[in-house]
C-alpha cells in the first residue's frame, strides 16, 4: 500500500510540474440583451408564439450572460452563468428554478484526436442556442424550444478525419441538469461530415433524430437547415418538423434573413397550444441584423399561423420585436 501511494505522489508531482509550464489562459466573456415585443394581429395584447424567450408584451428583459473560461493545452473549464427572464426560462427545470447555471464542466484533451468533457454543458441537439448572440434571429424557433436545452454528464468527442468528427455521451435524464433523480441515463451521438451534423438521443424509450447544417450558397448566401424527429415512447406524444435559414450579408455590417419552420405535434404533445391532437404551425421570421461594434440592433416581423386556434382564438398571430444585443 505504501509502494502505491508513493507511487501515486510521485506521478502527481510530474503532473503538477508539467501543469505549470503548461500555458494557461483565463477568460470572460458574455452579452446582455434586451428587446420590445407587440403584437399586430390576433389574440390578446399579451399573447405570444409558443416558442422560448422573447414572449413578453411591450419593452422586455432578455438576460445577462456571463462566460468565465480557463484554458489549457490539455485541461480547463467553463463556467456558463445567466441572469434574468432568458436565464430563468434556459434552466427551467433547476431545484427551485432559480439556478443561474447555464453550462459549467471540466475538459481533457487527452491527445489532437480525441477530447472528454465532463458537467453540464448545452445540447448537441438543433440549430439554434440559448446565447441570442449566437442565433441570427432573435426569437426562436418551436423545434429549438421544445428539444432539450442543456444535459449534463460525460462526453468523449473524436476527431476522425480534417472533416469529419464523432461525439458519444452518456448523461442525466433529459433536463436533469444538476442530478440524476430517477437512476437512468441517456445516450447521445453526433457524427460531423463536413460541417453538418447528425445527431441522435436515446433517453429511457423516447428518442430524438435530427440533422444541422448550412451550406455558403455564395460569398453572400448562406442557407442553414434543421430537421428533428422526436418519440416520446410507449405511445408518448412527440413532434415533428424542419427549418431553412437564408441569410444574406448586404455588407459588413446588416445581413438580413428568413426562418421558414413547420412543426407538427404528433400526438398532444403540448407545444403549439392547441389542445388538439396533432396539431401543426407554420411560423415565418423576416429579421434582420445590424452590427454597430459590439452592438447588434436586431429588428423582426414574425407570422405563426396554426392548424387550430393558438392563439387566444386565433389561428394566426402576427407580431413584431427589436432587440438590442451586446457582446463583450
Amino acid at each position: 500500500m505504501k509502494k502505491i501511494i508513493f507511487t501515486f505522489l510521485l506521478a502527481a508531482s510530474f503532473v503538477g510540474t508539467a501543469q505549470e509550464k503548461e500555458e494557461k489562459t483565463f477568460s470572460l466573456s458574455g452579452t446582455v440583451d434586451t428587446y420590445f415585443r407587440g403584437n399586430i394581429s390576433g389574440g390578446n395584447y399579451d399573447t405570444a408564439p409558443g416558442s422560448s424567450f422573447a414572449n413578453q408584451p411591450g419593452f422586455a428583459l432578455g438576460m445577462i450572460n456571463l462566460v468565465a473560461a480557463y484554458e489549457g493545452e490539455k485541461v480547463g473549464f467553463v463556467a456558463d452563468m445567466v441572469y434574468g427572464p432568458r436565464g430563468v426560462d434556459a434552466v427551467f427545470n433547476s431545484v427551485g428554478n432559480s439556478s443561474i447555471v447555464n453550462q459549467l464542466y471540466a475538459y481533457w484533451n487527452v491527445s489532437d484526436k480525441v477530447k472528454l468533457t465532463m458537467g453540464n454543458f448545452n445540447t448537441f441537439l438543433g440549430y439554434e442556442v440559448i446565447s441570442p448572440a449566437a442565433n441570427f434571429n432573435y426569437s426562436t424557433s418551436y423545434l429549438f424550444s421544445y428539444g432539450p436545452f442543456s444535459h449534463t454528464g460525460l462526453k468523449a468527442d473524436f476527431t476522425l478525419s480534417e472533416n469529419t468528427s464523432l461525439m458519444l455521451a452518456i448523461m442525466n435524464p433529459t433536463d436533469a441538469t444538476e442530478f440524476n433523480p430517477t437512476g437512468n441515463y441517456a445516450f447521445g451521438a453526433q457524427l460531423g461530415l463536413s460541417g453538418q451534423y447528425f445527431n441522435f438521443l436515446y433517453d429511457s424509450g423516447a428518442y430524438e433524430v435530427d440533422f444541422t447544417g448550412g451550406f455558403d450558397v455564395s460569398e453572400t448566401f448562406f442557407l442553414g437547415v434543421n430537421a428533428a424527429y422526436f418519440s416520446g415512447g410507449d405511445e408518448a406524444p412527440g413532434f415533428y418538423g424542419a427549418a431553412l435559414y437564408p441569410q444574406i450579408a448586404t455588407s459588413d455590417s446588416f445581413k438580413i434573413g428568413l426562418r421558414t419552420e413547420y412543426f407538427v405535434e404528433d400526438g398532444d404533445f403540448g407545444a403549439i397550444g392547441t389542445g388538439v391532437e396533432d396539431s401543426s404551425v407554420f411560423a415565418t421570421t423576416l429579421t434582420g441584423n445590424y452590427s454597430i461594434g459590439s452592438l447588434t440592433i436586431i429588428p423582426e416581423l414574425r407570422l405563426d399561423s396554426a392548424s387550430e386556434a393558438a392563439f387566444v382564438g386565433d389561428k394566426a398571430l402576427s407580431s413584431f420585436a427589436l432587440a438590442a444585443v451586446y457582446s463583450f
